[in-house]
């Protein structure tokens, strides 16, 4: 049985401010903003060339249990350049920590920021992925 994560749910306390914060400064994609059903309305973004999105949510109950509004930490977005990525979001005015290279191989330098919730995110240079999307990758189609 093949499974594909495809929507995170993040827990924010405001969701027009988180909206705008994912898709002005850190450059997500709005893909859905609207009352799904009675008095619970979602947006949905996606990072560029993600297959997986962030779903916020106002009024849903979730029956496994409702996080708390900045209690996720260790979400992780991936680049292939560390530098060009902080030159860009740096210049949208997120708030994100220079490069950190912990190693010289690939893999091994990040970054981090957290949202106005304070839900903690990383994000990891990945140079392979210049030449093996993983999309790709996992299809078969490249690398």
């Amino acid at each position: 049985m093949d499974m594909s994560l495809e929507v995170i749910l993040l827990p924010v306390s405001d969701v027009d401010r988180a909206k705008e914060f994912y898709r002005d400064k850190v450059g997500f994609h709005v893909d859905l903003d609207g009352e799904v059903m009675e008095g619970v309305r979602i947006v949905q973004l996606t990072p560029p060339g993600s297959g997986c999105s962030i779903a916020l949510a106002g009024g849903l109950q979730v029956p496994t249990g409702t996080p708390l509004p900045g209690s996720y930490h260790g979400l992780q977005l991936c680049v292939t350049d560390a530098d060009a990525a902080y030159r860009e979001l740096t210049a949208r005015g997120l708030d994100v920590t220079e490069p950190q290279r912990f190693a010289p191989q690939d893999g091994a330098t990040f970054m981090y920021f957290t949202d106005p919730d304070g839900n903690g995110w990383a994000i990891q240079e990945y140079r392979r992925r210049l030449t093996e999307p993983l999309h790709q990758v996992l299809s078969g189609t490249g690398g």
